[in-house]
């Protein structure tokens, strides 16, 4: 028989299913985007520097910051990954006085984890909201048995 996990273990008929955070949703979409952009930002920056800039620094801190992004998905149940993730923003704007178009790019993304951040947890208040009235309205009006 198959490991069940904590959720499946702790279910139970008529139980609802916990509502997921459109804030995480959408924070781990820009910093999985921004990984993306980690790795072509450093084919770029490889191929315009590698003659003056050591390539295996160049994959390194591309890796780094590709590894970062990615690992910060994990914490977003957490406020520390709300911080890694402005983190990234400053980087990838920071990045711009290696390759001057990083500065676009960056700033872009950061407004885009502005955004995602901001408009994640207004989503996330007003489902809270929505699903506390739907709570009220189905105490307050008991569906009949099906058995009657």
């Amino acid at each position: 028989m198959a490991r069940m996990t904590k959720a499946q273990r702790e279910w139970r008929p008529g139980m609802k299913k916990k509502r997921r955070s459109t804030r995480v949703l959408f924070a781990s979409t820009v910093l999985t985007l921004e990984a993306g952009v980690a790795l072509f930002a450093t084919l770029a920056v490889f191929g315009l520097y590698r003659e003056s800039i050591s390539p295996a620094l160049i994959f390194l801190v591309g890796g780094w910051i590709m590894a970062v992004c990615i690992l910060a998905c994990a914490f977003l149940s957490k406020p520390l990954g709300y911080w890694i993730g402005w983190a990234v923003q400053i980087l990838l704007i920071l990045l711009g006085f290696v390759d001057a178009s990083m500065f676009v790019v960056g700033i872009l993304f950061a407004a885009c984890w502005w955004y995602a951040v901001t408009k994640g947890a207004s989503m996330d208040r007003d489902n809270a909201l929505r699903d506390a009235a739907q709570a009220r309205w189905e105490a307050e009006h008991p569906e009949p048995d099906a058995e009657h």
